[in-house]
């Protein structure tokens, strides 16, 4: 990472600190729905937490967020899948599923970070522990708990952001969650958000393309099915990761 790209994490973590204080209000009302048992209540908090987090930081980066598919999100509890090209990825996300709150599922380190890691837990995440398999099934199981409740995840299979236009492949079993609990698979395409974030200088209005695919059903799917879903949900993303760079190559 060079010095200029360093600079700007600096200043940008600083700015998603500093603009916690917006969002109290709301964690506190998620945390009494919580201990109240009030579900709905408590999803309708982290609905209207995320989405005001979320423009804050999309307004901060000047980024222009193109959204395409929202037709095919599901009502209910779902597992999103997505690419990660850059820490603006989650604000991207609770932009183009602005009527879905949802949680993570995340890895341990986070849930040290100061006020984020509340953050993250106050929106039903679940957090895993890197190569350690008893703990890692241990999650599975909370993550089925919470689908269950009536909560969503997000999943970022390839385990790290990408920090460019490139894409990882996604890590084995990391969509084991999903055919555990027969919760539905929602994959999503992002391009450009690296733009926002990871690259040197400061972006002017960086134009980031969302892509939400048609659902897949995982309730009743056949043994062979789910043991290549997350290759297939791979390949759509990749492939139309691919489709909407050459489609922006073609333009500019």
């Amino acid at each position: 990472m060079n010095i200029g790209t360093l600079w700007k994490n600096i200043r940008f973590g600083c700015f998603m600190y500093w603009d916690l204080r917006t969002i109290q209000k709301y964690k506190r009302a998620i945390r009494r729905y919580k201990k109240t048992g009030q579900r709905e209540e408590e999803r309708e908090e982290i609905r209207l937490m995320e989405t005001t987090w979320g423009r804050h930081l999309i307004e901060k980066t000047g980024a222009c967020i193109r959204v395409e598919g929202r037709e095919h999100i599901p009502a209910g509890p779902m597992v999103i899948v997505a690419n990660h090209q850059s820490h603006t990825d989650i604000a991207i996300l609770t932009y183009a599923l602005c009527n879905t709150p949802f949680g993570f599922v995340a890895k341990e380190e986070l849930k040290k970070l100061p006020l984020f890691g509340h953050l993250i837990s106050d929106v039903r995440s679940v957090f895993i522990r890197r190569g350690d398999l008893r703990e890692s099934l241990r999650t599975i199981e909370e993550g089925i708990e919470l689908l269950k409740q009536g909560f969503s995840l997000g999943i970022f299979p390839e385990g790290t952001r990408s920090q460019g236009p490139q894409m990882g492949e996604f890590k084995k079993g990391s969509l084991r969650l999903a055919v555990k609990s027969g919760a539905p698979v929602l994959p999503i395409t992002i391009s450009g958000s690296y733009r926002c974030f990871e690259e040197p200088g400061t972006p002017v209005g960086a134009t980031v393309d969302v892509y939400i695919h048609p659902v897949i059903e995982t309730a009743g799917m056949g043994r062979r099915e789910a043991a290549d879903l997350a290759v297939t949900v791979e390949g759509q993303i990749r492939q139309k990761l691919l489709e909407l760079q050459q489609a922006e190559a073609q333009q500019s």
